[in-house]
């Protein structure tokens, strides 16, 4: 008998019909005699709607009830779906993030997972029950308030539990058929892997590859907790992330992220601790600072371009103005229209040129590239926004990703 986790998004459960065909799926796997816990979004874009909804009642800032009424979608899909379980004869139980134990920080909106105690959910797999646990939500368990997690909770929770539950496998249903050398939408011969290593899949994740959240990936490398991101609407195989591969691929992916801004300090006073009073601030304030370059001092000054998320950029222009006048810095200026587009391959730490080869590739299809970083199995250079589509089909193509070649479009 295997303990399975089997996490459903939105999609999955948008509608009746879905739910129905999701509580199948289930079913089918509980009668192979396996134990099942389930985690679910909420419907559709209900969280959207509940946003939309929030904004309609009122323009004042409060964390506390959004978090209450965040959770409200979770719970309706959870219900639904234990229901329609049950019509299928098998017997079912719905738990909030609370009621299963899921223990977390206070951040409202940003909460992380501590602890997860999950006695209720144990209980009802001795029962024979399939447990269903809703996603994104936990509770501070200081202040005893209801918490979400943030982007990408729910894929958190379901990895979160499997490991808390000693789970054999987490198994992460989506829209798509699994992971893919790049983004099918913009590249229609991307190819599905079968499957990449947890290292790998964080930094697709961290670069902006959307179908696994990075919180999710870093659960299941730390607790070794195997993770198949596969498709709700057929029965195929999809993609295992997991901590060893059959073999290290040169370039695993590509992935892109047009979610960040650039802002550049000119003029900084090149003297000991003056970045650090530039990036304390903004670590203070909360805004998540990605890609720094620092060019080279002339004269004794120098300037700091780095990119933060563009959700954050009026907290972050707020901090480069008083930083500014602090430090007596002569300015600074914005680039929204931006984007990051990396390459991802265990195999890089044994390959020569691959940097090389990836600047020429993006040179040959007259995209210029403002900014650079690596990690030893990545290589992210930050395009004009307008260019980020072109560059990930050219280093896709360039790369030969794709199992088959190309014919050029005329």
């Amino acid at each position: 008998m295997a303990r399975i986790i089997q996490k459903f998004g939105g999609t999955s459960v948008g509608d009746a019909e879905r739910i129905r065909n999701v509580a199948r799926r289930v079913v089918d796997t509980h009668r192979k005699g396996n134990e099942v816990v389930v985690v679910v979004s909420a419907m559709g874009k209900s969280t959207d709607d509940l946003i939309r909804l929030a904004d309609d009642v009122s323009n004042g800032d409060y964390p506390r009830e959004m978090d209450m009424l965040l959770t409200a979608g979770e719970r309706i899909s959870m219900a639904l779906l234990a229901m329609a379980i049950q019509d299928r004869g098998v017997p079912a139980m719905s738990l909030t993030g609370s009621q299963a134990g899921i223990l977390t920080t206070s951040e409202h909106g940003s909460a992380e997972i501590l602890d997860i105690r999950g006695d209720r959910v144990r209980a009802g797999l001795t029962d024979g029950k399939v447990v269903i646990v809703a996603g994104f939500q936990g509770v501070d368990p200081v202040g005893r308030e209801v918490t979400t997690l943030g982007r990408g909770g729910s894929d958190a929770t379901a990895v979160a539990l499997a490991a808390a539950l000693d789970g054999d496998v987490c198994e992460i249903f989506t829209d798509v058929d699994g992971v893919f050398t790049a983004d099918p939408r913009l590249v229609p011969h991307a190819t599905k892997l079968d499957e990449i290593s947890f290292e790998e899949m964080l930094e697709l994740s961290s670069s902006g590859a959307g179908v696994l959240m990075a919180r999710s990936v870093e659960f299941g490398r730390r607790y070794k907790i195997p993770i198949h991101v596969r498709s709700s609407f057929h029965d195929g195989n999809g993609t295992w992330v997991k901590e060893e591969t059959m073999e290290e691929a040169i370039i695993r992916g590509v992935a892109h992220d047009a979610s960040e801004a650039k802002l550049t300090v000119h003029g900084v006073p090149d003297q000991p601790g003056v970045a650090a009073a530039i990036f304390e601030s903004l670590a203070e304030a909360g805004v998540n600072v990605d890609m720094i370059v620092q060019n080279i001092s002339i004269e004794g000054v120098t300037d700091i371009s780095f990119t933060v998320p563009k959700a954050q950029l009026a907290t972050a222009v707020s901090i480069a103005s008083q930083a500014v006048k602090e430090i007596g810095a002569a300015g600074f200026d914005v680039s929204e229209n931006i984007a990051k587009v990396s390459i991802v391959g265990a195999g890089m730490t044994s390959e020569r040129g691959i940097a090389a080869r990836m600047f020429r590739i993006l040179a040959e299809h007259g995209i210029n590239i403002e900014m650079i970083s690596t990690s030893p199995i990545r290589i992210s250079c930050v395009v004009r926004g307008d260019d980020v589509n072109a560059a990930v089909r050219s280093l896709h193509d360039g790369f030969e990703l794709a199992d088959e070649p190309q014919e050029e479009k005329v």
